[in-house]
């Protein structure tokens, strides 16, 4: 019998504030000295009140509406309830029932290309946990680090709509992109920035039901780790149901060292937490003027990036993406787009020369490129009387895609442009030969 998994995920991602989440102590803990960045209300201590840092609300915001979410005008800050080492107050300020986004949605590409819509269930806002230690190995006890506690932290739920791991990489990977773009979080995964959680359950093919149980793959910090539970996991709990027994509801890490899956603790339900609104904190009361300003500020984003590139630029898919990976690479090309103009220095050779001599934009100016490229092709011929002799010569050369091009495939002209170039020994300036061809063929 064939079975299909039911896949959601939850993504964590730390932001890059001055100060944590509800007090004023420094939010930039990695490599401090343990519980040097604490105070009375990081640490849980009683009679010491929260406050809400307006920064992270807002950082919150720009990821919702980037991932094409509702910002809630009203939205409300509850106490989540739990007892585990590594939460000093007994609980957790977090959003659950009225949270600051909702309905949201990102295109992701899986197998053979194919694009799918994940639905965004929310995106809300809380506050990090503190880190445990097992400096000495867990048999000797386990020691906390609290600088991490109270760190903002957003969450972001998706529905069960992924059904293949290589959906659930190209989101991860987009969602640390579009963290890196907005500028609200490194998101490197090694330093914890970015966690990801999956909730895993398998159910007969063909069958609308979802499954009434679901698996939880708890803080796993690595793209490749992650596709390697999930599939781990989706195998075992088809090898429970073949054998007719039933999966119990809990939670569980992935063990690295053994490519496995292990249980953590039974999964606990919404209302085991056992949420009600934080007393201490006001509702977040947000005005129409102020989401639009939020919204009026985001950058370009890289899928939009992306397609733009080939549009204006007539770049590849594959070229696109590659110069749309970071934000900084993107501008570095766009810099050297308007320098080439100067100089005829088409955009495609742009792309081609960064792409393929891997360019450390840290350390090289689109201007030098452009010199080296220019140094490269001394000589160039930008005569329009000697290109058209050349034009002429291909376009008798190569009736079959003159014949195609006149037909309206467009991308004839660039075999056309292809035999100017190898007749030049590539010195044809590709600006002005471009024209000529067209006017000939016309």
């Amino acid at each position: 019998m064939k079975y299909e998994p039911v896949i959601g995920l939850e993504v964590h991602v730390e932001l890059n504030t001055v100060s944590k989440m509800f007090c004023r102590c420094s939010a930039d803990y990695f490599g401090a000295e343990q519980n040097t960045h604490t105070c009375p209300v990081c640490l849980g201590l009683p009679g010491a009140l929260p406050y809400i840092n307006e920064e992270a609300v807002n950082k919150c915001i720009q990821i919702g509406l980037a991932l094409n979410c509702t910002v809630t005008k009203k939205s409300l800050f509850e106490r989540k309830n739990y007892f585990y080492p590594d939460l000093p107050k007994g609980y957790q300020i977090s959003q659950y029932r009225w949270p600051l986004c909702i309905g949201g949605r990102l295109w992701v590409v899986g197998d053979n290309g194919e694009e799918k819509e994940i639905r965004i269930n929310r995106v809300h806002q809380e506050e990090d946990t503190a880190k445990l230690v097992h400096q000495f190995g867990i048999q000797y006890g386990t020691l906390i680090d609290f600088n991490r506690s109270g760190v903002p932290l957003v969450e972001i739920v998706t529905e069960p709509d992924f059904t293949q791991t290589s959906q659930i990489r190209d989101y991860a990977k987009k969602l640390q992109q579009i963290f890196r773009y907005l500028g609200v979080s490194e998101a490197d995964m090694e330093k914890g920035q970015m966690r990801l959680e999956a909730n895993i359950s398998v159910k007969r093919e063909g069958e609308r039901e979802l499954p009434k149980y679901r698996v939880e793959l708890k803080n796993i910090n690595s793209f490749r780790f992650m596709v390697a539970a999930v599939e781990y996991e989706i195998k075992r709990q088809i090898e429970v149901l073949e054998k007719g027994e039933k999966i119990a509801q809990e939670t569980r890490g992935w063990n690295e060292d053994k490519k496995c899956t292990y249980i953590q603790r039974s999964k606990e339900e919404a209302h085991d937490y056992r949420y009600f609104p934080e007393p201490d904190l006001p509702e977040l009361i947000l005005s129409k003027e102020k989401i639009q300003r939020i919204k009026d500020a985001l950058p370009e984003l890289p899928q939009n990036k992306s397609k733009g590139f080939e549009k204006d630029f007539g770049l590849t898919k594959a070229q696109a993406a590659v110069l749309t990976d970071t934000k900084g690479i993107a501008e570095f090309f766009e810099e050297a787009v308007q320098d080439g103009k100067k100089h005829a220095v088409d955009a495609k050779q742009l792309a081609n020369f960064i792409i393929n001599r891997k360019i450390n934009i840290e350390e090289t100016l689109p201007a030098k490129i452009i010199e080296e490229i220019l140094g490269k092709h001394k000589g160039v011929i930008a005569d329009e009387e000697k290109l058209g002799k050349l034009a002429k010569q291909v376009i008798k050369e190569n009736p079959k895609a003159v014949e195609d091009y006149r037909k309206g495939k467009e991308t004839a002209l660039q075999v056309l442009i292809g035999g100017v170039m190898r007749l030049s020994s590539g010195k044809a300036d590709i600006s002005k030969l471009k024209p000529i061809l067209e006017k000939l063929l016309s």
